[in-house]
């Protein structure tokens, strides 16, 4: 089984070469931000079906349409990564790239003979981007991880959804994602380093569950100097006011962000409260944050009386 892409790469990483040797999520979607922005991405897949995502969700002609999404511009090569004859293929394809992305657990790739020591010995100007559940070290390396997972320990799964109700996740593989992102901000600073500083490639170690982390804002310092503890506050913004969703006459939602000053000044005329856009009290987040359910009460009352497109 091959796929190639025979259009010329263009962009601003047209000319690097990348290995994919991720499955599923979050090495296969960093590595398509590559191939996106023009570099060449040659996709390693295991035989008898390929990659596992190629039969998830909606199919369209036998194929699933998040595959198409997925393996935009990238090669796909099948190679037994169990043999060492399909080994020695990723070793040869390695002298000549600038970048490895994977996320199989860690020690797997060293069990094949392919790990960093390996790779870098062949290329020492190699860039590894490597995704999994824990990092590379620490007590958690050896667990399998999954985005479902790091958003539990991040502390994102924590804060979404309602306080009456169990925590809730979005209907997208959001951890995933972010980790993903990680891996391409850390795959350019590399290139960076590389190039600006003549530098050696070097290891991007992304766990998925620091990543996420990593979006989680001021909780740590809310919690070690304050000791407030966000919960989960449905679809209001805690400390940030007014930002909510809102019914309108015609049984929608419309979600409303005016929480910058001036904003939320222009909000209050817009909907024909004076009173409250001129209220000194108001003129800041400081001052609304204390009076969020008046502020949201007041926002609904008029997105009842209008039609979402009126809204």
């Amino acid at each position: 089984m091959t796929e190639k892409n025979t259009g010329q790469n263009t962009g601003p990483l047209a000319g690097i070469k990348v290995i994919e040797l991720g499955t599923l999520i979050a090495g296969p979607f960093c590595a398509r931000v590559l191939a996106e922005f023009g570099a060449e991405v040659i996709k390693i897949e295991a035989p008898e079906g390929g990659d596992q995502l190629r039969q998830w969700r909606k199919m369209y002609q036998g194929t699933s349409l998040w595959w198409y999404v997925q393996a935009r511009n990238k090669k796909s090569v099948t190679v037994n990564l169990r043999e060492p004859e399909g080994q020695e293929i990723v070793r040869a394809l390695a002298r000549d790239v600038d970048i490895v992305v994977e996320n199989f657990r860690p020690g797997q790739l060293e069990k094949w003979n392919i790990g960093w020591e390996q790779l870098s010995a062949i290329n020492p100007k190699l860039i590894m981007v490597r995704l999994s559940g824990y990092g590379q070290d620490g007590p958690y390396r050896d667990r399998p991880g999954f985005g479902v997972v790091a958003e539990a320990m991040s502390g994102m799964r924590y804060v979404t959804g309602y306080p009456e109700q169990p925590p809730v996740r979005m209907g997208i593989s959001i951890g995933d994602g972010i980790a993903a992102l990680h891996g391409v901000i850390g795959a350019m600073i590399a290139l960076h380093h590389r190039t600006a500083n003549g530098g050696k490639g070097q290891i991007v170690d992304v766990a998925l569950y620091e990543s996420v982390f990593n979006m989680m804002e001021s909780f740590i310092p809310e919690f070690d100097v304050l000791g407030y503890k966000r919960e989960r506050a449905g679809n209001a913004l805690p400390g940030i006011t007014p930002s909510n969703t809102y019914a309108t006459r015609d049984g929608k939602y419309a979600i409303i962000g005016a929480n910058n000053d001036a904003i939320f000044k222009l909000m209050m005329l817009a909907i024909g409260r004076a009173d409250l856009a001129n209220d000194p009290a108001l003129a800041v987040n400081s001052g609304r944050v204390p009076r969020a359910a008046e502020l949201d009460k007041a926002i609904e009352d008029w997105t009842r009386q209008h039609d979402m497109a009126e809204v």
